[in-house]
């Protein structure tokens, strides 16, 4: 069932550019904590596989060392704290790659999801939070429920996957007993192994279903009523900035039907600087002739390029051209002008009769 709005109605359009926008700004986004569970644990579980050698190495150097130490040590505070410091120190050495690699796996697992984002919106005090009845309502929310079944399957199948692991190996672990401890170690190491390996496709494949799952239940979310639709779209109206774009989008419009409309023009009359004015006259359709299309610079050159593609005729008469400039587009040819232009229609005419070319 669709969510009801406050607003009223059901949540059946699409959620616009500026809605999506402003879920954004305050952190609400599409990000699975099950994609950085799996992405933690098993790009650790990779790294921790090469760099163990060098860990326990490092370890038992450094055990080695409080044990040769042990005879000449003596327990004053001074030479307590100095070892406790060196011993922090040595252990921050050989954790650092893994807490960097948390840090950066954390980092791109987020990137990966919703890209960059700093808001500080989330942190800011909201006094809803604090509405019991809503905070209820959480507990028995269909996320709640998800999340409920989400983690007990991840039990589930975490001591599954334990379980029948240990299961498949057991009749090999009983020679143990007549082995060294360092083949014991060495057997429960790979057992260990085998079943951090096995959890990790597991977590993946529950990260991948949440990933899904979790964009589905944002676009939910983020879906708006009718009525939501016609708010906003008024609320943008008043936008200058959307205004100004909607205005540009207009005038891209009109100029692109303007330019489509060259091609039926029957003269092109020009101002040889910068002007161009596209005249159309159909004695049966029309009382006078009308502008077609007009322009100034750049525009007024595509105008030409048009008329040429299409062998219409350029007429270079600047004065006309620049009071035809000057009526809007689509307008009749006043009947001041009506003499000037008729000539130039007569002149174009009796060239197309005369069967003769033009420029």
């Amino acid at each position: 069932m669709a969510e009801e709005s406050s607003t009223g109605g059901e949540k059946t359009e699409e959620p616009s550019a500026k809605r999506r926008a402003d879920f954004r700004k305050k952190g609400q986004v599409a990000q699975s904590k099950e994609v950085q569970t799996a992405a933690l644990f098993t790009i650790l579980l990779i790294f921790w596989f090469f760099y163990m050698p060098h860990f326990w190495s490092g370890l038992s150097e450094l055990i080695g060392f409080i044990f040769r130490s042990s005879s000449e040590f003596t327990g004053t505070a001074s030479a307590v704290t100095k070892l406790f410091f060196y011993v922090a120190k040595e252990m921050a050495i050989l954790l650092a790659p893994l807490f960097l690699l948390v840090m950066v796996v954390g980092v791109f697992s987020s990137l990966f999801q919703i890209g960059w984002l700093l808001t500080s919106q989330p942190l800011m005090p909201d006094l809803a939070k604090l509405d019991p009845i809503k905070g209820a309502a959480k507990f028995v929310s269909v996320r709640s429920f998800v999340d409920m079944v989400k983690s007990i399957a991840k039990v589930v199948l975490i001591g599954w996957v334990a379980y029948s692991t240990v299961f498949d190996n057991f009749r090999e672990a009983l020679v143990l007993i007549d082995t060294s401890t360092g083949a014991t170690f060495l057997y429960l190491a790979k057992i260990a192994g085998i079943i951090l390996a096995k959890v990790c496709g597991l977590l993946i494949l529950i990260a991948f279903v949440d990933f899904f799952y979790t964009k589905h239940e944002m676009e939910e979310k983020m879906k708006m009523t009718k009525q939501e639709v016609k708010e906003e779209f008024k609320e943008m109206e008043g936008d200058p900035f959307v205004k100004a774009q909607i205005r540009r989008i207009q005038q891209e419009m009109a100029q692109k039907r303007m330019m489509a409309d060259v091609p039926d023009a029957d003269v092109i009359i020009t101002n040889p600087t910068h002007l161009s004015v596209a005249i159309k006259y159909d004695a049966d359709t029309m009382d006078s002739p009308k502008i077609l299309a007009k322009g100034a610079d750049h525009i007024a050159m595509r105008i030409r390029e048009i008329a040429r593609e299409n062998k219409i005729p350029l007429v270079e008469n600047p004065p006309v051209a620049r009071l035809l400039h000057k009526l809007d587009l689509g307008a009749s040819v006043p009947e001041e002008m009506f003499k000037a232009v008729a000539e130039i229609l007569a002149h174009v005419y009796s060239l197309k009769n005369s069967g003769k070319q033009w420029n």
